[in-house]
């Protein structure tokens, strides 16, 4: 078994080695990853995933590496994008948050703000898109104005939809893990209302992937993270459960569950009253019986 390790330690390697190795941040590199322009496959030690030297190999001799794979994962926020789409910043907010622009990753800053960052390269294809013309220059459309003033934000839910589709791409084929990843952007109380065995939610716990960790657990920063993160939207919330359902009654089907291995019975002679069950021999046995006779 060790030889096999040794050997697939070779032909792969781990993330923050891939990242050195691309010449990319280690939050280029995650991007990446959940972009599907770098593939990684399961570490056999059950350790994540890993990239294998292959894949390594096939983006280095791509043509204007690492410039061109930088480009393709720069993000920018709504400053730098409105440069990039030659707008007010007032109006790129105002489009991202009628949903015309997907927001791929998110932060706290210091005052605990959010900060939306959005691909470069998808905000340049937006602007040179004829069609988008009419939302870059002149009166905003009505149905923006309205949507503003109704206080609308479909940052959030634009964000949760993109990263469910990074999720279930890591997930694969594997049921148990593709039900983790809707599962962690559900209420905990919709999970264990669709989930109601103990067994299951705790395997479907250890499947859980990795959402971006923002701030102490249980700050404020972390909390506010969390309400991003949970679905809120009534027909979103209804759409994530269906699938939760849909995708464990598969997971059951195809391999339920582990569950604990039953504790062995207790002899009786292991018990505290096993001296008034345990036939006795002997003068032993004789003074017990006597004892018990009643007196007189």
């Amino acid at each position: 078994m060790s030889g096999t390790i040794a050997k697939s330690g070779r032909l792969t390697c781990a993330p923050s080695r891939a990242a050195r190795e691309l010449e990319l941040k280690r939050g280029e590199f995650d991007l990446a990853v959940d972009l599907g322009l770098i593939r990684t496959v399961p570490d056999e030690g059950g350790g994540g995933r890993r990239v294998a030297r292959a894949e390594i190999d096939r983006l280095s001799a791509m043509d204007g590496f690492p410039d061109a794979l930088r480009e393709r994962v720069a993000t920018a926020g709504s400053h730098e994008g409105a440069e990039i789409m030659g707008v007010t910043p007032t109006r790129f907010t105002s489009l991202a948050r009628f949903g015309l622009l997907v927001p791929v990753r998110f932060y706290l800053n210091r005052y605990r703000t959010v900060v939306w960052l959005y691909l470069a390269e998808e905000l340049r294809q937006f602007a040179a898109e004829k069609s988008n013309a009419r939302l870059l220059t002149g009166r905003m459309p009505a149905e923006v104005r309205d949507a503003m003033k109704a206080k609308l934000d479909r940052r959030p839910r634009n964000w949760r939809g993109r990263h469910i589709g990074f999720l279930l791409r890591q997930a694969g084929n594997d049921p148990w893990a593709h039900a983790a990843a809707v599962a962690c952007l559900l209420d905990p109380a919709d999970v264990a209302d669709i989930v109601e065995d103990p067994h299951e939610r705790d395997h479907l716990n250890r499947c859980r992937p990795r959402l971006p960790a923002l701030g102490a657990p249980g700050s404020p920063a972390a909390e506010r993270a969390q309400e991003l993160m949970t679905a809120s939207e009534p027909d979103e919330v209804a759409w994530f459960r269906a699938d939760l359902a849909h995708t464990m009654e598969t997971a059951r089907r195809q391999h339920p569950a582990p569950r604990p291995s039953p504790e062995p019975a207790l002899h009786q002679e292991d018990g505290p009253a096993a001296s008034d069950h345990t036939p006795s021999h002997g003068l032993l046995g004789w003074l017990r019986r006597r004892s018990r006779l009643p007196t007189g």
